[in-house]
């Protein structure tokens, strides 16, 4: 996999029709995704409860590129294994999940995973300076975790600036996870965001049997952020 810093569009599954998961995935990837992302919560860490390491394995034979899971858990480190061997590219782990997370990072990496950390929206950017050396992703959550089709969080705007900043050179990813849309993918873009992570809004008005809409919605975020750059 090699590390660029194009636009990269990464429907999420919850927003994906639970019956289809399969299908959903080819689909999406047939109409423009670069990435699939996979929300799982444990209904503790956040309240909401999804996907677990089995789902995973399930769904990635379906998967051509980039399977971005993201564990939205606390603990992290008893599961970290199971999903890289569920087929995981990234592994994703909150900041606040856990009382060590360098060391969960270094067990992401050490299974065979690329390591992502996730920063909720109270939690500075500055936290994650220590561990920049350690992370491929870094994750700014731009709603608060559980649900999706939550309304865009814009304060966050500043704190990509931030960590756009401290990566410099590095091959460090930033994704943004909430409220992703053609009105607010310019907004990240422009900060230094690569990697954007959308659910409804690129699920709305299609399904498996009609997956042209998701061509369309795919097409219209990644239009929207890529005249940001230009």
């Amino acid at each position: 996999m090699t590390f660029d810093r194009r636009i990269k569009i990464a429907p999420s599954i919850l927003s994906a029709d639970f019956a289809n998961f399969g299908q959903e995935c080819r689909a999406v990837e047939d109409q423009g995704a670069d990435w699939v992302h996979v929300d799982v919560m444990d209904g503790h860490f956040v309240p909401n409860l999804t996907f677990g390491p089995a789902m995973c394995k399930a769904i990635r034979p379906h998967i051509r590129g980039v399977m971005d899971v993201h564990l939205m858990i606390a603990p992290v480190d008893p599961y970290i294994q199971a999903f890289a061997e569920a087929g995981s590219d990234f592994i994703t782990a909150h900041v606040e999940a856990g009382p060590h997370i360098h060391r969960t990072l270094q067990a992401i990496r050490g299974a065979g995973a690329r390591a992502g950390l996730a920063l909720n929206p109270g939690t500075p950017a500055e936290a994650a300076r220590p561990l920049l050396d350690d992370v491929d992703l870094i994750c700014v959550m731009t709603v608060n975790p559980g649900f999706g089709g939550q309304k865009f969080i814009h304060s966050q705007i500043g704190k990509v600036r931030e960590l756009r900043a401290m990566i410099g050179d590095r091959p460090v990813h930033i994704e943004i996870d909430g409220g992703v849309d053609p009105t607010t993918a310019p907004l990240v873009a422009a900060a230094g965001a690569d990697v954007l992570v959308a659910g409804s809004a690129v699920f709305r008005g299609g399904s498996v049997s009609n997956a042209a809409p998701y061509g369309e919605n795919i097409r219209a975020i990644r239009e929207a952020a890529e005249a940001a750059l230009r």
